[in-house]
């Protein structure tokens, strides 16, 4: 058996093995995902994007390609902002797209994305996420301390507690606890600074993976939050993460998110390897 293809990419640091798989001829276990994400043992990733065709799965998408996305620990997740931005781009870059605008089919639904260049000139993607819903509040247990915070569904689930506290003082070490009968499927947490009207800071413990340096559906949750705290349901935000800068803008039953796509690696993964995970 030749050696599977690979690529390794990241969407502000948040990062990602991408497996090109067309016709769905690979069989990913949970086993096999966790080992590629092991950043001593395997590749090393928060999570892995499979390229695959909507038909070969049987998706009802709009979209020829179905973002098939795994969390570290090898269980399904519904969507990934940062993910899909960088699923976007190896579309474009490997010609299955012209774009540079088309749909991804994913577990949340279909994701129109753009690609394109921002305004310093680099590559950056688009992705229309869809509406980001304020489903009520909860509290979590971060450093020891309990925080209010704003449970909000993007498609996948979010609580969302807005901060005095400088988020770079807290310890993620730690798991956060949150209430397991609100969010029986477990929930992505987010710690946000406010700091302007239209400038977030964030840090994000993510479900199945621990904390990341970014989370693209985690921007778009903070945002829709701090606007509800402050009484509004439109508006947009640059959100600060530990991996970089995206822009949000969330209106009345949609929002986009706007950041970087980037590949750093290409290569094969050891068949020999491959098949002794089965």
């Amino acid at each position: 058996m030749a050696g599977i293809e690979f690529l390794k990419g990241h969407g502000t640091q948040n990062d990602f093995v991408l497996l090109p798989d067309p016709d769905a001829s690979l069989e990913l276990t949970p086993r096999r995902i966790a080992a590629l994400c092991d950043r001593q043992q395997g590749i090393g990733a928060d999570g892995v994007l499979r390229v695959v065709r909507s038909a070969a799965l049987g998706v009802d998408s709009a979209g020829e390609w179905f973002m098939d996305y795994r969390n570290a620990d090898g269980s399904l997740a519904e969507m990934c902002g940062n993910g899909v931005r960088v699923f976007a781009r190896y579309l474009v870059d490997a010609g299955l797209e012209v774009g540079p605008e088309f749909v991804v089919g994913t577990r949340a639904g279909d994701r129109p994305v753009r690609v394109h260049t921002d305004s310093s000139g680099d590559l950056a993607v688009t992705v229309h996420m869809g509406p980001a819903a304020v489903t009520g509040t909860s509290v979590a247990v971060v450093s020891g301390k309990q925080v209010s915070g704003v449970a909000v569904d993007v498609g996948n689930p979010h609580l969302v507690s807005v901060i005095d506290d400088d988020v770079s003082t807290l310890d993620l070490s730690r798991t956060p606890r949150y209430d397991t009968e609100v969010f029986p499927d477990g929930v992505n947490l987010e710690f946000v600074n406010v700091l302007g009207p239209e400038s977030l800071r964030m840090r994000v413990y993510e479900r199945g993976v621990g904390e990341t340096r970014a989370c693209g559906t985690g921007t778009v949750a903070a945002v829709a939050a701090a606007l509800h705290l402050r009484g509004d349901d439109t508006g947009q935000s640059t959100v600060e993460v530990p991996g970089g800068r995206v822009s949000v803008t969330v209106g009345r039953g949609t929002a986009t998110l706007t950041g970087p796509a980037v590949f750093v690696a290409r290569g094969e993964l050891d068949a020999a390897w491959w098949d002794a995970l089965d």
